[in-house]
């Protein structure tokens, strides 16, 4: 019973966690937060007569392999929440590149705003920096993410002259890759510390990409 309601209850938070990510752009994350949540109501909801059937054989083996499954998974994803929690800014970076998020009609979804946020919060202490704004235009979306983007963060008081748009990419791989060329293009190569901006979740994943393109002084802004 106490396997029951580890369920339910992962059920419960998978449930509240689609609801943010349903309004956003979808990606295979997303799918395995929903199929996730999705198995997890299944068992606890059908939980005893799945018991029954895992009781023995082929199916007992089965269970016992969801779990481990289960456990991986967890795990994994604690190691990912936890290694981008803090920031690794110290203020000697040139350049911040915020990784875009999805739009809601012409203004920045709440995730993409609370990344922005953060990347404001760290460049107004240091306004010698540029930032990069990095997102291109989704089927769903009227205008392209680094548009909306620039004009949030210059509602903020940030002068058009230290933001560069990149428009053009679809992925994390292409923020970097794009964002890099831009760089380039204002004197700032991949040997310059700079930092980027995204959630704290996707903080390894993004750092991992950047470190790939190039970049050998990387610090994390999480949001």
């Amino acid at each position: 019973m106490k396997l029951k309601k580890v369920l339910f209850g992962v059920a419960m938070l998978g449930t509240a966690q689609s609801a943010m990510l349903l309004p956003g752009n979808q990606n295979f994350g997303n799918v395995l937060v929903y199929g996730l949540t999705a198995g997890c109501w299944a068992y606890s909801l059908k939980y005893e007569t799945l018991n029954r059937l895992c009781e023995k054989g082929f199916w007992k083996w089965v269970r016992w392999l969801v779990v481990l499954g289960l456990a991986v998974l967890f795990g994994l994803a604690f190691f990912v929440a936890m290694s981008g929690r803090n920031t690794t800014a110290n203020g000697d970076e040139q350049a911040i590149i915020v990784l875009g998020a999805g739009l809601k009609g012409t203004k920045p979804s709440a995730m993409l705003a609370r990344r922005l946020d953060a990347a404001y919060d760290v460049w107004k202490n240091h306004p010698e920096m540029l930032i990069v704004v990095s997102g291109g235009q989704g089927k769903d979306e009227v205008i392209p993410e680094a548009q909306a983007m620039a004009e949030y963060l210059m509602e903020k008081g940030v002068p058009e002259n230290k933001i560069l748009q990149e428009n053009q990419s679809t992925s994390t791989k292409e923020n970097f890759e794009l964002s890099q060329k831009l760089l380039w293009q204002n004197g700032i190569d991949t040997q310059t510390p700079i930092a980027f901006a995204t959630s704290d979740f996707h903080c390894w994943r993004a750092q991992w990409f950047a470190q790939k393109m190039g970049f050998s002084q990387i610090r994390r802004i999480p949001a």
